[in-house]
């Protein structure tokens, strides 16, 4: 990782630590939110369940103006607004609700291209149902935010944001 007079002012840094986000702006933390990250740990390996370590960006951001729980397959809302009825209906499905911010990596070999791309690996920071646990690693392989942090998180960046996912070795740096 780069030293901190390196690091872009304006990012994202996602701590699997923490299982926590925080938003910088000018080299200090303005915001931080409860995330979950993958169950299966860190890892770049397409297939592999596992949130992919390394700088990225926002490659593309998905969901403006949606209601918030707003159920989204394959990138599209699907018409549906997540309730416990319906999650109870669907008790295996991962929900991916209220906005995308789609990552794709930023280091070639690491986290981009070949078998460890993370955007062919559709890696997201998504909505989850508000009753999903966070601070803990739960996911298969996204970071899950809670649907009111999501939009505001949402309406703070922009697309080519930066977004540092940083694994326990890397905290202290």
């Amino acid at each position: 990782m780069p030293a901190k007079h390196q690091l872009p002012p304006s990012r994202l840094e996602v701590s699997l630590a923490d299982q926590r986000l925080d938003l910088f702006r000018g080299h200090e933390c303005v915001r931080s939110w409860p995330v979950s990250t993958a169950k299966k740990g860190a890892g770049e390996q397409s297939g592999s369940e596992k949130t992919p370590r390394g700088w990225h960006r926002i490659r593309a951001m998905i969901g403006a103006g949606c209601p918030a729980g707003t159920v989204f397959v394959g990138r599209r809302p699907t018409g549906e607004v997540w309730t416990p009825e319906l999650g109870k209906e669907h008790p295996q499905r991962d929900w991916i609700l209220t906005r995308i911010l789609w990552l794709s990596g930023n280091e070639p070999g690491v986290n981009r291209l070949g078998d460890v791309d993370t955007q062919r690996r559709y890696i997201y920071i998504h909505g989850c149902p508000d009753s999903e646990p966070l601070g803990e690693a739960l996911s298969h392989g996204c970071i899950r935010m809670h649907n009111r942090d999501v939009i505001t998180l949402f309406d703070a960046v922009t697309p080519g944001f930066p977004v540092l996912i940083k694994s326990p070795d890397q905290e202290s740096t």
